[in-house]
């Protein structure tokens, strides 16, 4: 007589959308943003100071990350890219005028141009405390910032297939969405040191394949009940779902520095979503290929829209901008039912001018990194409406 092991039981972090019911296509983003002091446009290392003089309303918006010159906003749930982007511009003001009053500002880059690991602050709280205490002085290197997107799912086994299938679109959003070209006041030659920085954190970069959303759960839960961490967003991967959210959040983007660049990108990882879900795009070939994403997650963080990445079906490297037009014409139709075909068209704009060449035309230019620091932080409430026009001045 065989015996048959119990099931093990839905761990409670792992109930998809909380055991509510996740709704498809639905949105939301959350942008970390530079606190600065305009007196020199350093980072400013107070949010353990700002948190507590913020109005209730905004600060139901605010919260703090593990560095003191950085905040993090994050929008409520939308149905569609236009209204999510009208609150995030309401956010965007409403925490640059409750910060004048303390004679600070706030800006929004892939990285702080000339900030230096010695001036920055671990933010206080528990979580931060955590943060510490298991990378110990790392948690202390220069911040970054990035944006991340949230789609909603219905079934958990659909958001795993999309994240594994997001995993493949990482090099591409990530060669957009470049906008950090400065560390410690030196040109790295990278669109994203961003990437490179942040890859000092464990549970970084692109995750491997999950063959089903019961191999995800047993996979993380081992690392809980283990310690390793104490919740499942200690998990920083470039792609995870989100099960108490019923999203899967692609985390990847640098942070832009206007909200039409942030409008662009987040209707293109919807749309993309909805692509992936009801037809599917990438070849399987690409999603299985681990080593050429990870490749190309390094090519497209260094060249940004001049990157070439690796086909593996091929076994060539094709130019970014020519698979870029072939995803937007098999987005198109998604983004004209989702509504967002007009922040979609912003892609093209930002392609022609991404963050990081525009930061390194005005230093180019003979503008000063303190000049450029002051410049993200007056298009922070910027609302043109063309992604490549905001400081675009060739």
């Amino acid at each position: 007589m065989s015996i048959v092991a119990p099931a093990r039981t839905t761990p409670d972090w792992a109930l998809w959308g909380g055991a509510g019911r996740a709704r498809a296509h639905t949105l939301g983003v959350e942008e970390e943003v530079m606190l600065l002091d305009p007196r020199d446009w350093r980072l400013a290392q107070r949010s353990d100071d700002v948190m507590p003089m913020l109005s209730a309303q905004l600060a139901a918006h605010v919260t703090q990350e593990t560095h003191g010159g950085a905040l993090e906003l994050a929008t409520g749930v939308h149905e569609d890219v236009a209204g999510l982007v009208s609150e995030l511009l309401g956010l965007r003001t409403a925490l640059a005028s409750e910060l004048a009053p303390m004679g600070l500002c706030a800006a929004s880059a892939g990285t702080h141009p000339y900030a230096v690991w010695h001036e920055t602050v671990v933010s206080s709280g528990e979580r931060y405390a955590e943060v510490y205490g298991s990378m110990r002085e790392l948690a202390r290197r220069e911040p970054t910032f990035a944006m991340h997107v949230h789609v909603g799912v219905e079934r958990a086994e659909d958001a795993i297939r999309l994240a594994n299938r997001m995993r493949a679109h990482v090099p591409m959003l990530l060669a957009l969405s470049g906008n950090s070209p400065f560390w410690q006041g030196r040109d790295t030659g990278l669109a994203s040191a961003r990437t490179p920085l942040f890859q000092a954190f464990p549970r970084v970069g692109v995750p491997r394949r999950f063959h089903s959303y019961g191999d995800y759960v047993a996979a993380v839960d081992l690392l809980l009940r283990c310690n390793a961490f104490p919740e499942p967003t200690f998990l920083w991967w470039d792609v995870r779902p989100q099960p108490r959210f019923g999203t899967v959040e692609t985390r990847i983007m640098d942070a832009q520095t206007t909200v039409a660049e942030t409008a662009a990108l987040v209707a293109l990882v919807q749309s993309l979503a909805r692509l992936e879900v009801e037809r599917g795009y990438v070849s399987e070939t690409l999603v299985e290929a681990q080593e050429a994403l990870e490749e190309n997650r390094f090519i497209a963080a260094r060249d940004g829209m001049e990157a070439e990445l690796i086909d593996p079906e091929s076994e060539t490297r094709v130019p970014v901008q020519e698979l870029l037009e072939l995803l937007l014409e098999a987005c198109a139709p998604y983004a004209q039912e989702l509504g967002c075909a007009a922040q979609l068209e912003g892609v093209r704009e930002l392609a022609a001018r991404p963050g990081a060449a525009r930061q390194l035309a005005a230093a180019g230019r003979g503008e000063g990194l303190q000049q450029l620091v002051a410049d993200f932080a007056e298009r922070f409430c910027a609302s043109d409406d063309a992604p490549a026009r905001a400081g675009a001045t060739p």
